[in-house]
């Protein structure tokens, strides 16, 4: 009874305690007002005491106050707050299910079917089978538990026969107005106030309903009359008690309600098992056999003739199958059958749902069992109605070939290519005018048609299209699978196209045509840009004829055109050929504006624009207004080259003159890191070609007192000129103790600042000691004799001490080697001296 505390609460709503609903404003007979949530936690659970005394089923209670008018919603709410109150157990989904008489849990069961649906498997496949199929009809009872419940809200049948614990709702109204309910008792009477005791035991419904209205008129007269109605119908139907057993998921008794049929209970029960049959399942009342359900005849027709309804101590049985066959391949339902005696393998097919629509219905593989091994037969076509299937048959619809009896090809240049119906007597001039005929491009000349030999190698025949198609040449019969292809002209032929390059808003390679002009091809690629020369335009052109034995044979033909810049129509016009190539030069003395910059230390920082060709360093910082007072003109420096100018948009578009300073250092750690791998080499000129340096050493103090000179320099697009604050530190980094950076002192020297940074290390390679100024120069020291000319040292210079490279150690070995050579020597100079 697991689900009774859920529905104990339907009490209060039927009436069957009329004190306490109508203490409450509860109409017992019309329930649709009633609302849940209006009830407090404490009359819930004194209307939980009273039903459990009541002996009512869930199904029972509930069928009450759907009658009553309840609604649905009302009783969810309901369950929800006996749920609460029980302290959380189990809420069920439904409430209509019958109580099984064993210990297995039904939810269960249902489930574990439903998940092993939803996961693809089945039972246990026949030996031999290639992959796992599903007995056919065993799908009705792997869905919900609910899409085949009994009905418990239709009318009363009149065949219903009425048994012990049945309700009968009598409602007199009209002149005389009065409500009964009596219930069947087990002797089949029932007992009406003021008429008596009735007997409707065994009786149909639409009997025991004229019988009370003959009892009932002999105490209401006018019921004759028609004054007095009478209304009588089923209330709370009676529950039964039927067993299932034989070769079923769940065998056992259950109780169902008195409507439920035999598929009802049948599917209770989870239906035949893999060795249950489906076709031959027995009814038996009072040990007779009144009732054989196949369930086919439900899946295939419709049809439930023999799905009648059950009653009290009924018996199901399913036996084993006894033939059951495999179906698989190209048919629409792919499973196992079970057969009855007689059936054909037509029979066979139809509950298979037919052939599929690429199926070949000619001839159909079986594979038998016999004594001791198996056996393959071909069945045809026309033993299917007369062929009768055996146990453990297993039946394989093949696919249709993937080729084509009568198909043939055309492609290329006709006006609807494609594939087409090798009719009988089909030749080429017959498929081209099929085609739509030859397009005005075709190659009349050759095709070419290729063909399938008997050992299915292709072979190529070559044709004339235009003798085919006048009759010159004999005419093709086709065969299947014959492809044929007719080119186009332009397939035949490289495309032509001409090039432009240059003053032109849109250079590269257009498409020639013939009698194209250079004024065409120039408007196609967008007109003159506005640095454009019209004069003197260029047109290169192949050489066709050139002498090759001469050694100034020409290679190419160059014609120069001036065209008009308006490309007026009434110009003369250059015709091109293919592949010419067309170049448009800048006009004479035309410059775009080139800039520099200057930051630091001037009054005027900024971007400037060159004015003449020969400006120099002098002039822009004559420009710029001169140096402020703590400018410090011995460090500044020149960028120079495209680097220089990628950086200059960088810095203008995305970065700040901060992130310009960082990439300046790291690029300057760039630079001491190559010159400690190669310091014994190291100059200022070999430092900028190898490291692609953009700074250019400069005397921005000589520049500026003699101006003019060779030191200063003509500015070129893009140069920056940075000067500087004045410099007050040097720093020492390298093969030192203590790598720092230290404060500036005119009377110190190189090794002094050395000496500040605690000395050289044992690596240190002192010989390839350099400074880098704060201008970008760079200076090595120099060796006379056996003595370092170390470089002076200025305000913002870098010290650095390269390191060493590794000497291999001479061991054992190499000191044998060494001293056996020169024994080998000075033995070859005894002999020789002798």
């Amino acid at each position: 009874m697991r689900y009774i505390f859920h529905l104990i609460g339907l009490m209060i709503l039927v009436g069957l305690y009329s004190n306490s609903a109508m203490a409450q404003g509860i109409d017992p007979n019309n329930l649709s007002n009633v609302r849940v949530d209006d009830l407090s936690d404490e009359q819930i659970r004194v209307y939980l005491k009273q039903a459990e005394a009541s002996g009512l089923s869930e199904s029972q209670m509930e069928q009450m106050a759907l009658q009553r008018g309840m609604p649905v919603t009302e009783i969810e709410k309901l369950r929800e707050r006996i749920q609460q109150l029980k302290g959380g157990q189990e809420t069920p989904t439904r409430v209509e299910r019958p109580v099984l008489k064993r210990e297995v849990d039904d939810s269960l069961l249902a489930k574990q079917r439903r998940d092993t649906a939803k996961s693809g498997e089945t039972e246990k496949e026949p030996t031999g089978s290639k992959r796992p199929l599903p007995i056919f009809g065993s799908s009705l009872f792997q869905e919900d538990m609910s899409a085949f419940e009994p009905n418990l809200r239709l009318a009363t049948p009149k065949n219903y026969v009425i048994g012990p614990d049945d309700q009968l709702l009598i409602d007199i109204y009209g002149l005389s107005e009065v409500f009964y309910n009596p219930t069947v008792t087990p002797e089949g009477m029932i007992n009406v106030p003021n008429v008596g005791v009735i007997s409707v035991g065994g009786l149909t419904f639409e009997e025991a309903t004229g019988r009370i209205r003959n009892e009932l008129t002999k105490v209401y007269s006018a019921i004759r009359t028609g004054e007095t109605k009478v209304s009588i119908s089923l209330g709370n139907i009676r529950s039964i008690n039927v067993t299932i057993t034989g070769e079923v998921t769940k065998p056992g008794t259950y109780t169902l309600p008195s409507l439920a049929s035999v598929f009802n209970a049948l599917y209770y029960s989870g239906g035949p098992s893999k060795n249950g049959s489906f076709r031959n399942i027995s009814l038996v009342r009072d040990g007779s056999t009144i009732a054989v359900l196949d369930i086919y005849d439900i899946m295939m027709k419709g049809t439930f003739s023999e799905n009648i309804r059950l009653q009290d101590q009924d018996v199901l049985m399913v036996p084993p199958y006894i033939n059951l066959v495999e179906l698989d391949g190209e048919v629409r339902r792919p499973a196992r059958f079970e057969l009855k005696e007689g059936e054909t393998f037509a029979d066979l097919l139809r509950y298979a749902g037919g052939f599929s629509e690429k199926a070949y219905q000619q001839r159909i593989k079986v594979i038998k069992n016999t004594m001791s091994e198996r056996r393959i037969e071909d069945l045809m076509q026309s033993q299917f109605r007369h062929y009768l299937p055996q146990a453990g048959d297993q039946y394989l619809v093949e696919r249709i070939l993937e080729r084509f009896e009568n198909r043939v090809t055309i492609a290329g240049a006709v006006f609807r290519p494609g594939e087409y119906e090798l009719s009988p007597g089909l030749t080429l001039s017959m498929l081209i005018k099929k085609a739509e005929g030859l397009k005005e491009d075709a190659f009349l000349n050759r095709a070419y048609l290729t063909r399938l030999k008997d050992d299915l190698q292709t072979e190529q025949l070559s044709f004339s299209v235009a003798d085919v198609v006048a009759g010159v040449q004999p005419d093709i019969e086709l065969k299947r699978e014959d492809v044929i292809h007719i080119s186009s002209i332009f397939d035949l032929k490289e495309e032509f196209t001409v090039r432009i390059e240059g003053e032109i808003r849109t250079p590269g390679e257009f498409d020639y045509a013939e009698s194209m002009t250079l004024e065409d091809l120039i408007m196609q690629a967008g007109g003159y840009r506005e640095s454009a020369s019209p004069k003197r335009i260029e047109i290169s052109r192949r050489v066709r004829d050139a002498n090759a034995l001469s050694a100034s044979a020409k290679i190419a033909e160059v014609f120069q055109v001036d065209a008009d810049r308006e490309l007026s129509k009434s110009a003369a016009n250059f015709v091109l050929m293919p592949f010419d190539l067309v170049v448009i030069r800048t006009e004479s003395g035309y410059e775009t504006q080139k800039t520099v910059r200057i930051e630091g230390e001037v009054l005027y920082p900024g971007k400037y624009t060159i004015l003449r060709k020969d400006e120099r360093i002098s002039d822009l910082i004559k420009r710029a207004g001169g140096f402020t007072p703590y400018a410090h003109i011995e460090g500044a420096s020149l960028k120079r080259g495209e680097l220089t100018r990628q950086r200059m948009a960088e810095t203008e578009v995305e970065k700040s003159r901060q992130e310009q300073k960082e990439q300046d250092e790291y690029s300057r750690m760039l630079t001491l890191e190559y010159l400690q791998k190669d310091a014994g080499t190291a100059s200022s000129v070999h430092i900028t070609r190898n490291l692609n340096n953009d700074l250019v050493g400069i005397n921005l103090e000589r520049i500026v007192t003699d101006p003019g000179k060779r030191g200063d320099l003509i500015l070129e697009d893009g140069d920056v000129i940075r000067v500087p604050k004045e410099l007050q530190t040097v720093k020492i980094s390298g093969e030192v103790l203590a790598p720092s950076t230290a404060v500036y002192a005119p009377s110190k020297g190189f090794k002094q600042y050395i000496s500040q940074a605690g000395g050289f290390s044992q690596r240190a390679l002192r010989k390839g000691s350099y400074i880098i100024y704060a201008n970008g120069m760079v200076k090595s020291t120099n060796r006379f004799l056996f003595f370092n000319n170390y470089p002076p040292v200025k305000p913002g210079s870098e010290i650095f001490i390269p390191q060493a490279p590794e000497r291999l150690k001479i061991g054992p070995q190499q000191w044998i080697g060494m001293t056996t050579g020169l024994a080998s020597l000075m033995a070859i100079i005894v002999t020789i001296t002798r």
